[in-house]
């Protein structure tokens, strides 16, 4: 259906709300249109899904920090000295697993969560995943309690945990149909920030709530009850679903016979999978390797802060001097700040130790959200290259991009997965050492940095300085 303003322009207005807040028609490459209505709606659902996304976050990484009060002590021998919190006696390799478990079915949960967003409809699709979030924190509440049960039991409610992790492919997905191509890496950018920061303030809050209520490490999970709730609730009144991005999941599809979609997962691996790989992990490796549990504590929030804070910065300055040439700059800027962190262990310096990694969290922000804004400009390419220059194939190659989002966030997700994993082999093949598994994490964003430059940079590349 088409719409006339006052003026007799056509195609400015966002069309007819339908049943279920539907809209029908979404233009917002047409200037007139976005300067009108739709830079207003757009951003009340970008708000809105940053909430949820938050949530989403928090829910993910609530283990980070609740395994530290978890964790046992032990002698040289590996004989118990003391147990942690409610009787629990975690060794740090069953910290790492359960960690890494959360982290890798969050990655997998986003493929299946790109695609719901086409099926369902985004402002839909948030509500239902919002509700989710109360099995893994209900989950939390109940077992943490419980010292007695089984490992394998403990490991599969942690995994619950990626339902939180899902949120943000959903999220991404629906927001980049809302906003141009000139304003998605801003916008993109504060919504993938907004979530993050669900990190920070998720190992900032634990600590706190967990003695509030006399219920201990249950307050963990029953704290974020009552707030899923409310993102659910705010979803369901107040954000839109897009007619235009409620295609069947063909076009998302189609984006896996790209190279370019793989190409473009491997590097986020290296930004987003570093991001929250690291984020898992560094209470753990504050508490294991400088045996400070009270710097964990108060402090380990910090990374996830920085990290998320930098991420809309990164977009921003995708934005103005394109993404690869700031994807390379922060591959190789958090090579020589990994050589820092390693040079922090081998000399016992915690200071060193902890401002390397303050600077690792900020580049792999950085690199956030320039590998995000490189995404529809490598779509935007290869519709020039294969598409027929019409209306339907602009669409095909916009819902192809979207889709690309979610897989590539999914693919890179998998680096929260391998980390803690990573850390885990390190410490128990070289006697307790993590430096190996820094050495290795170096030489990934090494080839990473010369990868984006052969494909994305050089001079001659097809998709030079997208």
């Amino acid at each position: 259906m088409t719409v006339q303003d006052k003026a007799g322009v056509t195609d400015v207005e966002p069309g007819v709300i339908g049943k279920g807040r539907w809209i029908e028609r979404w233009t917002p490459e047409n200037e007139l249109f976005w300067e009108s209505k739709g830079k207003s709606i757009a951003f009340r659902n970008l708000v809105f899904s940053i909430v949820a996304e938050h949530i989403g976050f928090s829910v993910w990484l609530l283990w980070s920090i609740v395994v530290v009060r978890m964790y046992g002590t032990f002698d040289d021998s590996g004989a118990l000295v003391a147990a942690g919190a409610n009787g629990w006696a975690l060794t740090a390799s069953q910290g790492l697993t359960l960690l890494a478990v959360a982290s890798g079915v969050g990655a997998f949960l986003r493929i299946p969560y790109t695609f719901a967003v086409p099926i369902f409809g985004g402002r839909n699709w948030t509500v239902i995943s919002a509700l989710l979030l109360l099995v893994p924190t209900l989950g939390l509440a109940w077992v943490v309690g419980r010292p007695d049960t089984p490992f394998a039991v403990l490991v599969l409610i942690a995994a619950t945990a990626g339902f939180g992790g899902g949120n943000f492919a959903s999220s991404m997905s629906n927001i980049s149909f809302f906003y141009p191509d000139k304003a998605k890496g801003w916008a993109l950018g504060l919504n993938a920030a907004g979530g993050n920061i669900g990190v920070a303030v998720a190992q900032k809050l634990v600590p706190i709530v967990i003695g509030i209520g006399g219920v201990g490490l249950a307050m963990a999970g029953l704290v974020y009850v009552p707030l899923a709730l409310a993102a659910a609730v705010l979803a369901f009144l107040f954000m839109d679903n897009l007619r235009e991005a409620k295609a069947d999941p063909k076009p998302t599809a189609r984006s896996l016979r790209h190279g370019h979609t793989w190409l473009m997962a491997f590097l986020y691996i290296g930004t987003f999978g570093s991001f929250i790989g690291y984020s898992a992990a560094f209470p753990t490796l504050l508490t294991v390797v400088f045996e400070r549990p009270d710097i964990a504590l108060t402090w380990g929030f910090l990374g996830a802060l920085v990290g998320s804070i930098s991420r809309p910065y990164g977009g921003k300055l995708a934005d103005r001097f394109g993404g690869s040439i700031i994807t390379v700059i922060a591959f190789v800027s958090m090579a020589a700040a990994g050589w820092a962190a390693v040079t922090g262990v081998q000399s016992e310096n915690l200071a060193l130790f902890f401002v390397s990694f303050m600077a690792l969290f900020a580049l792999t922000g950085i690199g956030n959200g320039s590998t995000y804004r490189m995404i529809p400009s490598i779509f935007n390419r290869l519709r020039e290259d294969k598409g027929d220059g019409s209306d339907a194939s602009f669409l095909d190659f916009k819902r192809q991009a979207a889709g690309a989002v979610g897989i590539i966030s999914s693919v890179g997700a998998f680096g929260g997965f391998a980390i803690p994993f990573v850390y885990m082999w390190s410490r128990e093949t070289f006697d307790g050492s993590i430096v190996p598994a820094l050495q290795i994490y170096i030489g990934v964003f090494l080839v990473m940095a010369v990868l984006t430059w052969v494909f994305y940079l050089r001079k001659g590349a097809r998709m030079a300085n997208v």
